[in-house]
């Protein structure tokens, strides 16, 4: 019975689709022929009409798996602004959903280590994907150098896949739960301005604004919702600044208006005090010359 082309490519794609999910659920070479055939409905036989070789599905059920993932990253996104969204998918990737099922998760924690020993083709089939999952996070990295965006999102693919991996072995107990909360809040999602280079972390974030929060309740509070601009802050500022220097010199002016009026306080007695003085001087001399004609007569 010969079937359609478009049923034959169904049925490709359901083949694709079960391999996927067995490879992620039990690692490449935990994957057979015959189980995965009787998983999809078809016989063994039939195996060799959709694929020259198992390598060749198992690097088609990886490129899908890794595809998937991607997908679901923008269907998680699409309609968040970017400022959003790498914390958004580190959250799904690092969440107990993702740890308690493997079948329907990311490709490149699953069959990382085993493709390392895969043929060269397969090598490069992975690689590729990866790349392209590297250069997805990159792009939501607004304002960032090309590549500094580009570390920072392999660092972050590197640290959510270790992390995973991690609260996976350990199983899905308290130990796992901890491993997931640390690694949600040591990801480096945040790029850091290009002037200061490195990046922030979720927590430390959020810890540095609680920290400026918290300073900024000591000081008068400017009003209205302007309160948030920098530049509002920055002319309130001044505005301080210039109040003080306006009172300074007002004080510097009163101050020399009382020396001003010292001094000529002072240099008005300066007659007056010397008339007196000349007038006591007048004074001893007579009465000088008075006692000395007495002693003479």
């Amino acid at each position: 019975m010969r079937y359609s082309k478009e049923h034959k490519n169904a049925t490709h794609d359901r083949i694709v689709r079960k391999a996927s999910m067995r490879l992620r659920e039990k690692g490449i070479h935990g994957v057979g022929v015959a189980e995965l055939m009787k998983d999809a409905g078809l016989t063994h036989g039939g195996f060799y009409s959709h694929f020259e070789s198992r390598e060749a599905l198992m690097v088609e059920a990886v490129t899908y798996a890794m595809d998937r993932s991607m997908a679901s990253w923008r269907e998680l996104t699409d309609d968040l602004p970017p400022s959003q969204r790498l914390a958004v998918i580190a959250d799904a990737y690092l969440s107990k959903q993702h740890r308690d099922d493997p079948g329907r998760g990311c490709a490149v924690l699953a069959v990382g280590a085993e493709i390392a020993r895969e043929t060269a083709k397969t090598r490069r089939a992975f690689a590729a994907k990866v790349t392209a999952m590297i250069e997805m996070l990159a792009e939501q990295m607004e304002g960032v150098p090309a590549k500094q965006a580009r570390q920072q999102a392999s660092a972050m693919l590197a640290s959510m896949v270790g992390t995973l991996l991690l609260a996976r072995v350990t199983g899905a107990g308290e130990l796992s739960d901890e491993i997931l909360a640390a690694g949600r809040a040591a990801l480096p999602v945040v790029p850091a301005s290009p002037r200061r280079g490195g990046s922030v972390t979720v927590s430390g974030s959020r810890a540095a604004f609680a920290a400026k929060a918290e300073a900024g309740a000591a000081r008068p509070a400017v009003k209205g919702k302007a309160a948030s601009k920098p530049g509002v802050r920055r002319a309130a500022a001044s505005k301080t600044i210039a109040s003080k220097t306006i009172a300074s010199k007002a004080i510097a002016g009163k101050v020399a208006s009382k020396v001003a009026a010292n001094k000529v306080a002072v240099a008005a007695s300066k007659p007056a005090a010397n008339k007196a003085l000349a007038s006591k001087a007048r004074t001893a001399r007579r009465s000088s010359n008075g006692t000395v004609s007495s002693q003479q007569r």
